[in-house]
C-alpha cells in the first residue's frame, strides 16, 4: 500500500463511512420513519413495533462482548470483513416481514440483532484507539461522526425510498448502501496495527502485553459500573426521545418530510457534537466534558414537550443529537483511559451490552407510554430525571488509569 493511503487517518475515514451506515442509523434512528408505514401496513400498534425494536436492541447487547472477544482474538479487520456482509443480509429481511404474525416480525428483528453486534462502533472504536493515542480523542470523535451523518442522511434515504417504491423496497435499498459505504471502504482502507520487530512494540504498546487491564478485573472496579449505569440512564433518555422525534411531530400536523428533516438537523448535531466532544477530551478532564454534553438534551428534551412550534423542536433535536453524539466518544474514549488497550474489546463489549439494553429500552418504553397515555410528557419527566442522575454519577469518577504517554512512539509517528 503507498505512503498516502497507508496514513493512518484514512482508517477514521473508513470508520466514519462504515458507521454511516452502523446499526444505530440503519436499525434505531430510522426506524421513526418506517414506524408508521410498517405499523399500518402489518396491523400492529407502536407499542408493539417499538417493542420489537427493544427486543432487537438486547440480541445487539448480547453480541456486544461476542464481538468484543473476537476482535481481541483475531483482530478487527477479520471479523469486519465478513460480519458486514451479512449484517447487510439482515437489514434486507426487514423487507420480508409478514403482516399480522408478531412471531414472525419479532424473530426477524432478534436475528438482525444479533448479527448487528459488528456494525456498532465497537469494532471501529476499537481499530482507532489502536492507532491513536495522544490524538485519540479526536480521532474517536471524527470516526464516530459517521453514526451522525447516518443519522442525517439515512432517514432521509428512507423517506425517499418509501415515498417512492414502499417500505419493503426501502430496506432492500438501504442493504445496499451498507455494502457500497461500509464494507467496501474496510476492504480498502482498515487495517490492525503492524509491530515493530526491531522493538518487539505495536503502535499501541507492547507486543506481549498491552497497557490495561483484564476484562475480569475491569469488571470488579467501581468505574466500570459508574460508566455503565450514567451511559445507560443517558441513552435510554435521548434514544427513548429521538426515535420518537418524527412520530411525535406528525402527531402535531407537521408533514413527514419535514418531521424528518428535524430528525436529520439532530443528525448534524451529532457530527458536530462527537467533534467538538473528541477534542475536548485531548484538552480538558473527560468526566467535566461529559456531564457538560449530557446538560445539552435535558434542554433538548424539555424544549420538545413543551410543544412549542418553530424553531423549538429544531432546538429540542439538535441538542439531544449533540447528547447522543457526544456519548458513544465518551465512552470509547473512557474505556481506553480508565481500563486501558489489552482487553478493550471485551471491556467495551461488555459496557455496550449495558448500552444496548438502554437503546432498545428507551424506545420501547417511550412507545408503550403514547399507548397508555397519548403523550410523550410523562415518560419525557422520567427522562429528565436519567439525564440528571447521568450526570452525577460521571462528575464522580477519578483521575485516569492510563493517560496518555508524553510522547507518541516513534512507530506511530512514521504511521501518521
Amino acid at each position: 500500500m503507498g505512503s498516502f493511503f497507508a496514513n493512518r487517518w484514512w482508517i477514521v475515514f473508513a470508520c466514519a463511512c462504515g458507521l454511516l451506515v452502523g446499526a444505530g442509523s440503519i436499525l434505531v434512528f430510522s426506524f421513526g420513519v418506517f414506524l408508521k408505514p410498517v405499523t399500518e401496513d402489518l396491523g400492529l400498534t407502536r407499542g408493539q413495533l417499538s417493542s420489537a425494536l427493544g427486543v432487537s436492541a438486547w440480541c445487539v447487547a448480547i453480541s456486544c462482548p461476542v464481538v468484543g472477544w473476537l476482535i481481541d482474538r483475531y483482530g478487527t479487520r477479520r471479523v469486519m470483513l465478513p460480519g458486514i456482509l451479512v449484517f447487510a443480509a439482515a437489514v434486507a429481511s426487514f423487507g420480508l416481514m409478514p403482516a399480522q404474525s408478531m412471531a414472525a416480525v419479532f424473530a426477524i428483528f432478534c436475528i438482525a440483532g444479533f448479527i448487528s453486534g459488528v456494525q456498532t462502533p465497537i469494532p471501529y472504536a476499537a481499530v482507532v484507539s489502536h492507532w491513536f493515542d495522544r490524538e485519540r480523542g479526536i480521532a474517536l470523535g471524527v470516526a464516530t461522526a459517521g453514526v451522525g451523518l447516518g443519522v442525517a442522511l439515512i432517514p432521509q434515504l428512507a423517506a425517499y425510498l418509501i415515498g417512492h417504491f414502499g417500505w419493503r423496497n426501502a430496506y432492500f435499498g438501504l442493504a445496499i448502501a451498507v455494502l457500497i459505504l461500509a464494507w467496501a471502504p474496510v476492504a480498502i482502507f482498515v487495517r490492525d496495527p503492524v509491530r515493530d520487530t526491531a522493538s518487539g512494540r505495536g503502535l499501541a504498546g507492547s507486543a506481549d502485553v498491552l497497557p490495561g487491564m483484564e476484562a475480569k478485573a475491569a469488571l470488579r472496579t467501581g468505574n466500570f459500573w459508574t460508566l455503565s449505569i450514567a451511559f445507560f440512564l443517558g441513552v435510554l433518555a435521548i434514544n427513548g426521545t429521538i426515535v420518537h422525534i418524527v412520530a411525535l411531530l406528525t402527531d402535531r400536523g407537521i408533514p413527514l418530510q419535514a418531521a424528518t428533516g428535524t430528525l436529520s438537523f439532530a443528525g448534524i448535531a451529532i457530527i458536530v457534537g462527537r467533534i467538538i466532544c473528541g477534542w475536548c477530551l485531548d484538552r480538558f478532564w473527560g468526566p467535566y466534558v461529559a456531564a457538560c454534553f449530557f446538560v445539552l438534551p435535558m434542554l433538548g428534551i424539555a424544549l420538545l414537550g413543551s410543544g412549542w412550534g418553530a424553531p423549538a423542536p429544531l432546538i429540542g433535536a439538535a441538542l439531544c443529537g449533540a447528547g447522543i453524539g457526544a456519548e458513544i466518544d465518551l465512552m470509547a474514549f473512557f474505556i481506553s483511559r480508565y481500563f486501558g488497550l489489552k482487553a478493550y474489546g471485551k471491556v467495551y463489549g461488555l459496557m455496550f451490552m449495558l448500552f444496548n439494553i438502554g437503546t432498545g429500552l428507551g424506545p420501547a418504553l417511550s412507545g408503550r407510554a403514547f399507548d397508555m397515555f397519548h403523550s410523550y410528557t410523562q415518560v419525557f419527566i422520567v427522562y429528565e430525571i436519567a439525564l440528571a442522575i447521568t450526570c452525577v454519577l460521571l462528575v464522580r469518577l477519578g483521575a485516569y488509569v492510563y493517560p496518555p504517554r508524553p510522547a507518541a512512539p516513534a512507530a506511530m509517528a512514521q504511521a501518521a
